[in-house]
C-alpha cells in the first residue's frame, strides 16, 4: 500500500507545480492592470518656420543697365591719292600715332605736270578771249560798210532813174541804162552779204564763249589736280598706319595712310531690348514708336550715361552722350546697338588716373535713366512671377498678387499690389501653406544692399 500512497503524492505534486505558475502570473497581471495610471494628455503646438523677412522700402529708384563695347574714332580720314605723281616731300610727323592739327601739311605730290596743264588752259582761255575780242572789231567794220554800201546804193538807184529819163526822151543808149542796172544789182547783193555775215556774228560770238566755258571747266579741273597734289588734314586727328615715303610713286585712288578725330569718340555699346525698355517709364513707353525721328529718340531716352574702363590698378570714367540708336538687331546675340559719344577725348587726360579713350579700347557702359521717386522695391528672389509672400500681424504666411514694373540686379520694383512698410518673405516657402507660423528673421544686410543699388550709391551689375 505505501508504494501506492507515495505514487499518487508524486502525481498530484507534479500537477499542482504545473498549475500554480500559471495561476500566479495570471494575478500578477491583474494587478499590474488594476494598479497602472492612464496616459497623460499633451496639448499640440504649432510650430513655427524660420525665415528670412524684409520691410518693404520706398526709394528714389534710378534704373540702371550695364553693358559692353569698343571705342572707335566718330571721324575718321582714309588719305587717298587723288592724283598720280611722285612724292616730293614729307612731314616729318607723318607716323602711325602722330598727334597732327587741323591744316597741317603732310606731303606734297610733284605739282609740275599740272602746274603745265593749267598754264596751257590759261593760253586757251586768252586765245579765245582775244578772238572774241576781234570778232567785236570785226562787227563794227562790218556795220560801218553796211552804212557805205547803203549810201552807194542809194546814189546808184538815184543815177538809175535819172538814166531813164534820159532814155525815155532817146537821150542816152540802152546799154547805157543796162550798165548802170547792173551796178545797182551789185550794190545790193553786197549788202545782203554785209547783212548776212553780220546776221552770223551772234552765232561765232556764241561758238567762241562756249569754248571759253569748256577751257574754263577743264581749268577749274587742272586746278583742282594742282590743289590735290597737297594733302593736308581735314581735321585735328591721330595718325594711324603710314603706307609711303618720299620719292615713292603714287597712283590715283592708292590709299596712304588713316588718321582718327581727336574731337570726340563713340562707343558702341551691346543692349538686351529688355534692358532698354526697363530704361522707359510706362508714359515714354506709350510713345516710343517706330517713326520717331533720332532727336526725339534722344529726349524720349534722356539717359545719363557713364563709360569706364578697368585695369589692375586704376579705373578711369568719362561722362558720354546719348547718341543714336544703329539700323538692326545683331542676328546672332539679339541684342541693339545704342552709339554713344564722348567729345574731347584727349582734353580730358589725366596721368596716371585717366588716359586717352582711344579706338580698340574695350569699355563699360552704364545707362542710368532719371529717378522714379517713391517706388517700392523688394528683393528679386521674393517676386515668384506674378505674386509674393507677407506675413501678417500674426505673423503668418499671407500670398499677395503684386506687378512687378523692373527686374534690376538683386530687387525688383512693384508698380501694384504692395505698401511701403510691408513684412516681405524672402526664403523659398515650399511648400508655401496659406496661414502657416513663420519665425521671421530679418535681413539688414539684404535691404541695405538693394537701397543701395536702387539709388544708384552701389556698382551696378550686366
Amino acid at each position: 500500500m505505501k508504494p501506492n500512497l507515495t505514487s499518487t503524492l508524486r502525481t498530484l505534486l507534479r500537477r499542482a507545480l504545473r498549475i500554480i505558475p500559471p495561476l500566479i502570473a495570471l494575478g500578477v497581471v491583474v494587478w499590474l492592470v488594476r494598479s497602472r495610471t492612464g496616459p497623460v494628455e499633451v496639448e499640440p503646438q504649432e510650430e513655427a518656420r524660420p525665415m528670412r523677412v524684409v520691410e518693404a522700402p520706398a526709394v528714389d529708384l534710378i534704373p540702371r543697365v550695364i553693358g559692353y563695347g569698343l571705342v572707335d574714332a566718330a571721324n575718321t580720314w582714309r588719305a587717298v591719292a587723288e592724283v598720280k605723281g611722285t612724292v616730293v616731300s614729307v612731314d616729318q610727323r607723318l607716323q602711325a600715332g602722330q598727334l597732327i592739327a587741323q591744316g597741317t601739311r603732310l606731303l606734297q605730290i610733284n605739282p609740275a605736270d599740272y602746274e603745265l596743264a593749267v598754264a596751257r588752259l590759261q593760253a586757251g582761255i586768252a586765245e579765245a578771249e582775244a578772238r572774241m575780242e576781234e570778232l567785236d572789231a570785226e562787227t563794227a567794220n562790218m556795220a560801218a560798210s553796211l552804212e557805205i554800201e547803203q549810201s552807194s546804193l542809194t546814189l546808184a538807184e538815184t543815177s538809175l532813174e535819172r538814166l531813164r529819163e534820159l532814155l525815155a526822151q532817146e537821150a542816152i543808149p540802152q546799154d547805157q541804162i543796162d550798165r548802170e542796172q547792173r551796178q545797182v544789182l551789185q550794190q545790193r547783193l553786197a549788202i545782203r552779204q554785209l547783212e548776212n555775215a553780220i546776221a552770223l556774228i551772234p552765232a561765232r560770238r556764241k561758238a567762241l564763249e562756249a569754248g571759253v566755258a569748256a577751257l574754263d571747266v577743264q581749268l577749274r579741273q587742272a586746278q583742282l589736280d594742282l590743289d590735290r597734289t597737297v594733302i593736308e588734314a581735314p581735321f585735328d586727328c591721330r595718325l594711324g598706319a603710314v603706307r609711303i615715303e618720299k620719292g615713292q610713286f603714287l597712283t590715283a585712288g592708292q590709299v596712304l595712310f588713316e588718321a582718327f578725330g581727336t574731337d570726340a569718340v563713340e562707343v558702341e555699346g551691346k543692349f538686351r531690348p529688355e534692358q532698354l525698355q526697363s530704361l522707359l517709364s510706362e508714359e515714354k513707353r506709350i510713345r516710343l514708336t517706330a517713326d520717331l525721328s533720332m532727336e526725339l529718340l534722344q529726349e524720349l531716352f534722356d539717359l545719363t550715361v557713364m563709360v569706364r574702363l578697368r585695369n589692375a590698378d586704376w579705373e578711369a570714367v568719362w561722362p558720354a552722350r546719348f547718341d543714336r540708336l544703329r539700323e538692326s538687331v545683331d542676328p546672332r546675340t539679339r541684342t541693339i546697338s545704342v552709339v554713344l559719344r564722348i567729345d574731347d577725348p584727349y582734353t580730358a587726360i589725366i596721368p596716371g588716373i585717366r588716359p586717352a579713350l582711344v579706338p580698340g579700347m574695350y569699355c563699360s557702359i552704364e545707362l542710368q535713366a532719371p529717378p522714379r521717386p517713391a517706388t517700392v522695391i523688394v528683393p528679386r528672389t521674393a517676386v515668384h512671377g506674378d505674386h509674393l509672400f507677407v506675413l501678417d500681424a500674426e505673423q503668418r504666411l499671407r500670398r499677395r498678387p503684386v506687378v512687378p514694373t523692373l527686374f534690376q540686379e538683386d530687387f525688383a520694383a512693384i508698380g501694384e499690389g504692395l505698401e511701403p512698410g510691408t513684412v516681405v518673405i524672402v526664403s523659398d516657402p515650399t511648400p508655401a501653406i496659406e496661414g502657416m507660423k513663420i519665425e521671421a528673421i530679418t535681413d539688414a544686410e539684404l535691404i541695405s544692399r538693394i537701397r543701395r543699388q536702387a539709388e544708384g550709391e552701389a556698382e551696378v551689375r550686366p
